[in-house]
Formats: structure tokens, sequence, C-alpha cells
């Protein structure tokens, strides 16, 4: 939600012009009033009533609506534009509706409007008959002082059957106050100033402070998302106003553009991940069977990858999924039927607000089937199977204690790749800027850089000094096929290790150094169960050989960064003394360095010129690169090897679950990305919620209605797992390179470990987001699932069946929001949120919220309700789904709208359902279905609908049997 307070002396948008830029002179009569620079601004709108109405029987009162047609000479032949709301049974209907025209609808003041008034003899057959019509040009309309027609409504006979009104939105002001902008002339003056004409370029500022920001103009949003529908409404409030109403939907490019990159992206994973196994080099015929095995499981899966790839750049359909093909192999990683649904209301006070609300078919692997198993099951399966082999690995006593872990082994074992593979490439690279300091002579950039290295390089051989990561060096020795013959210090390691060099880095001699005390944990591991004897005896000696191999690696790092930090110091101290030092004094200095240092210099570089300190640092800095690399290196085959132990006899069910969860968190991640990019826009100028962003995070919502009965119970399983994983995503918002449309796409990077996604933004827009934001900060979301099922099969699951999931995922999201919450309260000041017209505080909210989640009741949508709400009061992202996003879905989404208006805008309760119908039938979401299934119906029977919550129950007719 996103809204700022009009000045008093602006004019609300209830009267609509088109942007003059974009219209001919003739259509400058259209330009009744309102704000030209804003685009979602309609060229013309306008009400329609009826009064006195008459049917032949008449014992019975109208069932009505009206429908708009038009015509513009010299076109012959009418065109049907909109239609309103139906209403029952009265003769003096008010529509809710308003008709309206956008720049797109190319009327003049010679287009001919045509009022066709309707009455339903049964709305759900629909069966209906003319009752009567009228006519009218725009010219007559916008010539009428009031801007208002009193028109006779007449049958086919010719005979009066009614009147109708027509009412043109606009507010009483004097026009000469707005100048029709095309017009104006250099010295036009408007109320006796002088006016000169503005380029357009100049006002982008102006956009930028907007109270909305347009899906159709604005720079940032129209990149992303395009098809926008729209929708406009006039609501009576309590104190005798109206709201006016813009209700919109589109689609997002994303739904096409996110899928393609996180699949590369997992192509390129599993290709690194078999390149890992290949370079584990020779193993030992058991071991080598167990590569084999592993290798050929992910070249099948990156293969399927490679496929899908080639798909998606194929297709080349529209830019969301329709539900029809919802299980279409090609398109899996597509989220269904992916849109943005926007409500922009304004009241004559002058307010504006924007709620948005993205709405996602339940994100799951429908390609795959369900066959009553979830993610959630798959997981507890797969954990299941491999605690039993761990198991009977343990209970034979198989070889080394490199053969089984435990799974937080596996957990540590990723951990610990993922820092490893950090902190050598943050080393390499601080290593390259210190010589770069070196070579420009900086003493405090290379003191500086001097103290980051000597962090990350600490860093790194704490993260090596590892008890797990030691054994799994041990395990891999072990593997090798001459392991039996390794009972002598092997010449390719020795030679290899740094410590060759240096003579004081004997195998039977470990350094202290300074930064870590001498004896290393890792090297006291329990021996390997069922040895015995003079074999447990060779095996005990061949493990504590290798470990103190691997100590040694680690240790020469420590003792290589040393004589750098030695090296730079004396340079530093040199420095100081001396600032004209002659040759003599460096040279003295290159002798100073320790000895197993000047080993590493060659004599061409104690002969160099006093001032180059590189020279004398290029040796040293070669050795710790080495060194680095070769703890590294070693480090990552080890604990592949680890992993690939641990993986062997599951693999196959490890990559059929992994892709299907892969599968459902591309369609979550590529719904969250969409609200993410909306909610950023919209809030630009919000510097409460900006503060909240980079401090402790966006929060997200997703609101599901699958029912915990049947294939829904297994998506909803698919589902709660692929909202949580969005835990692992990073936002990092930068500078589009240009304003041209792809460069303003979001681009993803990272692997299944953590994603992170860069939401480029135009410049102008970028300078006036928070310092912490234009630094790159990281920003976290927090995401939470709250599930209510309302459908008949959640009947059969509350009597017959288990609903026990749902509860369990509301009561974990419910910790976490209320932790959200104490972690904003800490941190930041109640003034970040939004403020709210509703008498109940936030944590009241919470607490009602919380009595509901752990109350037993049946299809408690209070809980959808109050969810929605802190979710908006915490300045979150709403996202609601259903099986397809587009039935119950609907049915959600207009409710929430409606509250919404009558909660925080005042609209006049008496009305409320009279709204919801009007949204319904009339709205956005009917459309949905059309684009969707090819009718405009809601997928809905009335015996279902009998099952509903009543407010969730649709108008007679938008509903039968379609094809979901």
């Amino acid at each position: 939600m996103s809204g700022k307070e009009r000045s008093p002396r602006h004019r609300p948008w209830s009267v609509y012009r088109a942007n003059t830029f974009d219209l001919s002179a003739e259509m400058m009569g259209l330009a009744l009033s309102g704000n030209s620079q804003d685009p979602d601004e309609p060229v013309l709108e306008f009400s329609v009533a009826c009064s006195e109405l008459v049917t032949p029987s008449l014992d019975r009162k109208p069932t009505s609506f009206v429908a708009v047609s038009c015509t513009t000479p010299p076109q012959a032949f009418w065109t049907k534009h909109a239609q309103t709301e139906i209403i029952e049974g009265t003769s003096n209907p008010i529509y809710l509706s308003s008709i309206a025209f956008f720049q797109d609808s190319l009327i003049t003041q010679q287009t001919q409007v045509k009022l066709s008034v309707y009455d339903v003899k049964d709305r759900s057959q629909g069966t209906m008959y003319m009752l009567g019509s009228s006519m009218f040009s725009v010219k007559e309309l916008l010539q009428d002082k009031h801007h208002r027609l009193h028109l006779t409504l007449r049958s086919a006979e010719n005979e009066r059957v009614g009147n109708i009104t027509v009412i043109a939105w606009q507010i009483e002001e004097k026009r000469e106050q707005r100048a029709p902008v095309a017009r104006l002339q250099r010295g036009d003056t408007v109320n006796g100033r002088m006016v000169l004409p503005v380029d357009e370029s100049l006002t982008g500022s102006t956009a930028i402070k907007s109270k909305s920001s347009s899906l159709c103009k604005d720079p940032m949003l129209k990149a992303v998302f395009g098809g926008v529908m729209s929708r406009t409404y006039r609501f009576p409030t309590t104190d005798g106003n109206h709201l006016r109403v813009l209700e919109q939907m589109a689609e997002s490019v994303l739904s096409l553009h996110i899928p393609r990159q996180f699949v590369k992206l997992l192509l390129e994973e599993d290709a690194v991940r078999v390149c890992e196994l290949e370079e584990l080099g020779e193993l030992a015929p058991c071991r080598e069977n167990l590569r084999r095995q592993i290798i050929t499981q992910y070249q099948t899966i990156i293969l399927t990858y490679q496929e899908t790839i080639s798909d998606l750049h194929e297709y080349k359909g529209p830019s969301f999924k329709p539900s029809t093909l919802k299980a279409e192999r090609k398109l899996e990683f597509i989220p269904t039927n992916l849109h943005i649904q926007r409500m922009r209301v304004q009241g004559e006070t002058g307010y504006d607000w924007t709620y948005d609300i993205v709405t996602i078919g339940a994100p799951a692997a429908h390609h795959q089937g369900f066959k009553g198993c979830g993610l959630r099951k798959l997981l507890h399966k797969l954990e299941e199977a491999r605690k039993h082999t761990y198991e009977e690995e343990s209970s034979a006593g198989f070889g080394s204690k490199g053969m089984t872990y435990q799974p937080q082994d596996v957990i540590k074992a990723k951990e610990l790749i993922a820092q490893i593979n950090t902190l050598k490439t943050q080393v390499c690279y601080y290593t390259e800027r210190l010589s770069r300091a070196a070579k420009e002579r900086s003493a405090n950039a290379l003191e500086r850089t001097l103290a980051i290295l000597t962090e990350k390089t600490r860093q790194l051989v704490t993260v090596c000094d590892s008890k797990l990561l030691s054994s799994a060096i041990v395990a891999l020795a072990a593997a090798r096929p001459q392991f039996s013959q390794q009972s002598t210090p092997s010449p390719s390691s020795s030679s290899l290790s740094p410590s060759s060099r240096s003579p004081s880095r004997s195998p039977s001699r470990h350094p202290t150094s300074p930064s870590r005390p001498a004896t290393s944990p890792s090297r006291h591991v329990t021996p390997p169960e069922g040895s015995e004897g003079s074999k447990g005896k060779r095996a005990s000696t061949q493990s504590d050989y290798h470990e103190e191999e691997w100590e040694k690696v680690w240790l020469n790092v420590d003792k290589s960064l040393e004589c750098v930090i030695q090296t730079v110091d004396r340079l530093l101290q040199r420095d100081k003394l001396q600032s004209d030092s002659s040759s003599e004094d460096v040279f003295l200095l290159a002798n100073e360095v320790p000895s197993n240092t000047k080993k590493e210099s060659s004599p061409e570089v104690e002969k160099k010129s006093p001032g180059e300190w590189n020279e004398v640092l290029y040796p040293l800095l070669t050795t710790l690169t080495e060194c680095v690399s070769l703890m590294s290196d070693k480090a990552k085959k080890a604990l592949v090897f680890l992993l690939m132990q641990d993986s062997a006899p599951t693999i196959a069910m490890s990559l059929t679950m992994q892709y299907r969860r892969d599968v459902v968190f591309c369609q979550t991640l590529t719904a969250l990305i969409c609200g993410f990019v909306l909610k950023l826009r919209n809030c630009l100028c919000d510097s409460g919620f900006l503060r909240q962003l980079h401090t402790i995070g966006l929060l997200v919502q997703y609101e599901s209605l699958l029912s915990t009965y049947g294939e829904e119970l297994a998506m909803l399983e698919d589902m709660s797992v692929g909202v949580m994983d969005l835990r692992n995503v990073t936002f990092k918002v930068t500078q589009a390179t240009s304003g041209f449309s792809p460069d303003m796409l979001p681009v993803i990077t990272g692997n299944r470990t953590g994603f992170n996604v860069r939401v480029p933004m135009p410049g102008v827009m970028f300078d006036t987001l928070p310092r912490e934001i234009q630094n790159g900060m990281l920003l976290r979301v927090q995401p939470i699932l709250f599930n209510v099922g309302i459908n008949e099969q959640q009947t059969l699951a509350e009597k017959f069946g288990d609903t026990s999931l749902q509860d369990v995922i509301n009561m974990e999201s419910m910790t976490r929001l209320s932790s959200y919450y104490d972690q904003f309260k800490e941190v930041l000041p109640e003034d970040c949120l939004p403020r709210s017209r509703s008498t109940t505080t936030l944590p009241d909210i919470l607490k009602l919220l919380s009595q509901n989640v752990n109350a037993k009741k049946s299809k408690n949508v209070e809980i959808l309700w109050q969810a929605a709400e802190a979710c908006r009061r915490l300045n979150g992202v709403r996202f609601t789904s259903c099986k397809s996003a587009k039935d119950r879905t609907a049915m959600s989404l207009t409710l929430e709208q409606c509250q919404i208006l009558q909660q925080e805008h005042a609209m006049a309760p008496q009305v409320f359902y009279q709204a919801l119908d009007c949204m319904r039938s009339e709205g956005c979401r009917r459309e949905n279905t059309m684009k969707n299934v090819g009718c405009r119906k809601y997928a809905f029977n009335s015996l279902q609908l009998k099952a509903f919550p009543k407010q969730y129950r649709p108008p007679e007719g938008t509903y039968g049997k379609v094809e979901t």
C-alpha cells in the first residue's frame, strides 16, 4: 500500500482527461479538468443511472444492466465498449461501475454513444431482452453546463420505458485555471501570469514523486508489466462523497524471463558438480562405481535442463501461462496465470492510495503429478532413507569414519564448500590489491589492504581447521587405489606443499602461529570402529599421516601470511623513518626478510631499485596464493568426496526431489520478484518503508485457498516448501545502464545455496534511494504463508480427512510474523509504518490472528483477512493463490478490495455487497477467466458454492461448468 496526502489546492482525480501531448487538437474539447501528467487518467468517464423503468409484466420489477456501444464517423457500425453490473429488482437502479474511455479508445467529439438497457429474466441461464435504448454524442455531454444528460429510454416499438441519466465526472473549478498544454504558446497567460512551454523530458522528477506509478507509462514498471486491463467504479462514502476506484490487471514479462535465467543457473551448478566429481582423481573400484552412478544421474538431469532452456526460448505465446497449460512439461517452470492486481483509490478530499496484490496459481509441480505426495512428504522420505542408510552402515561397521555421516555433517560440508569458495576468491582479490598498492608505493592503501587480506586469510584457515574436513581428507586418501601401499610420505604431496621450500616447516615440527595455538583440534580424530590388530594399527598410522599432511598445508598458509605481514611492517617502518631511503637501505631491507622468505626471492629482485616495494612482496604474495589454492582445492575435493559418499545411496530419489523443488521454487521466485519491483517503485518516496527494507528486510505474505484434500493437499505441500525457500533469496538494487527496457529487467545470480536478484532502476529514481541501498546492501525477505481451504473438498477434509498440514503451516507462519514484528519494534519507530483509519491496532490484529490460528474452527477465513491486514500494516507484499489463480483467487481478491474500501476509505456499508458483486461481474478478474479458458465464467457450480463461505460466492450468471 502506498500513497500520499494531496494538497487541498490540487484537484482530485475525479474528472478525466488524456495526456494532451498524445492527443489531436480536436480531442482538446474532452479535457474537462484533472491532471494531464497522470497517464492512467481516462479521456472521459461517466456514470449512468436509470429511473422509472417499466417491464411488460407489471407485477415484476426489472433486473437490469446497461450495455454501452459507440461509433465514430465515418465508421458505420456499433462497437460494444463496456457494460455495467446487473442490479436486481428495482425500477431505479444506480450503477456503481462507471464507463471509462482511455487514450486507446480513439473517441472524438463526434463519437456517438448508445446506451442499451437490458432486463435479465434468468441470470443463471443468461436469458434477457432489451428494455430500451437511447443515444447521445460526446460533444453534447461536454457542452452541457453541468456535463449531465437526462435521456428517455425507448423500446424497439418507440415506446417510452423509462429514463437514463448520464453524468460526466468532473470537479467544479474554473476551466481557465488549466489551459490545454499543447495549445500554450510563448507569451500566453493563465490567470494573468506568463506561461512558457515546458519540454516534457524535464518532468521526470515530478513523475517520481507522483502519488501512483503508472503500469502503462512508468519506465521501470513498463519494462516488467504489460497487457494492462482497466475498470473504473464510483462508490458512495459514509460522508456523502464518492470514491473513484481504478482497478487494473497486468501480465509480466518476468513469467518467462526469470525461468530462462533460473534454469540456466541450475544447469551451470549441476555441470560444476559433475566437474568436481570428475576432478577427484583416481578412486578405488568400489568408489569409482559410486562416482559413475552419481555422474550418470546428474547428466540425465542436465539433459532435462538443456531441453527446458530450449523450450523456454522457443516459446512464442503470451507472457503468462494459462491455467489450461499448468501441467504442460515444456512450461513447468513458468508460474501459472501470474498477474498483478492493482486498486487505485482517490477521494474528493485529495488522497490517493494504491494497493497491489500478485496473483499466482499454486506453485506446484503439476506436470510431475501428485499421487498423494508433495514436497514436504518427499523431503521426509528422503531424510528417512538417509537415516536408514546411515544406521545400516554404522551397524555393519563399514570402512573408515569417513564412510557415513550424520545429516548435520552434510549440511556443514555444504556450508564449508561455500565458505571456502568465497574466502579463496576474496584472498586472491586482496592479494592483487596489495600488490597494486605496493607498485603505487601507497602506504595507506598497503596498510588497509593488508588488514583485510589478513582477516580473510585467517578466516579461511579457521574454516579449514575443521575436524569434519580432516576426517573427509583421511576418507578420500583411504579411497585411493594405492592406499594400502601408502606407508611412507607421498613425494607428490611434499613437492606440492610450500613447506618443501622452507626447512623450518618440516613435518616433525609445526611452528606456532601467532594467531592460533600450535595444536589443532582436528588432529585428534577418533580411529574408525572395527579396526583391530595390525590392520587397525596400519590404518591408524596412515590416518595420522594424512592428518599431519593436511595440518601442514593450512599451517603453511598461516606462515606465508606471517611473512607477508612482517615484510609489509618493515617496509612501512623504514618508509616512516627514511622517506628518502637510499638504494642501499632498501637492499638491506630485502636482506632482513626471514630466511625462508629470502629463498623465495630471486637475485634479480634483490637488485631492483629501492622504490619498488612490489619487487620485495611479489614472491611472498605468490607463495601465499599458491598455499591458499593448494589448501582450498584439497579441502574442496575432500568435501566433494564426503558429499558423494553421502548422496550415493539415495541419489536417484534426491535428484528427483530436487528437480521438483526447483520447479516449485522457480514459480514462487518469479512471483516474488514481480512483487518486489512493484513495492519498491510504489514506495520510492516512502522513507519509512525504505529504512525498514534495508534494516529488517521485506515481509512477503502468501495467501492460499487450497483444500487439504486429494491433489490439492500435495499442491499445498509443494507450495509451502517453495515459499519457505524464499528465505535464501536476497535483492540488490542497481542503477540501470540505460533507459532501454531490457536493461531494466531483473538479473538472477547464485545457486541453490542462495540466489541474489539484481533489480535495475533508472538513474533519476536510483538517486532517491537511501545510501545503504545505493551502496549495494543485500535486502532480505521474510516469507510467510497462510492457508484456509474454502471449497467443498475442504468440507470433506474437515469431516473425513486431515487438516493438520494447514494447521502446522499457519502456526509456523504466525511465529515468523510475530518474530518479524518484534524485530521491527526493536530497531524501528512506528512512524515507518503506513497510517490506517482502522481503530484496531497492529498488536491487536496479531493477537486476534494468533487466536484464530490456534482455534479449531471450520473454514476460518478470518485468518486470511487478518493476515492480509497485518501484512499491509507492516509494509509487506501480498500474494493470493489457489489452484489456478482464476476462480477462488478472484473471490478473495475482490473481497479484500471491498474490505479495504470500507475499512480505510469509508465506503458506505450499505453498498458493500453491491460493490462486491459489481467487481466480480464486471471487474478485471472476470476478464482473467476469459484469458485463461476462453469463457467469462468462474469455474463453480451451484452445489459447490453451497460449501463456500457466503463472502466468497459470485453473483448469479457469472459462473458455470468450464475447464480449469
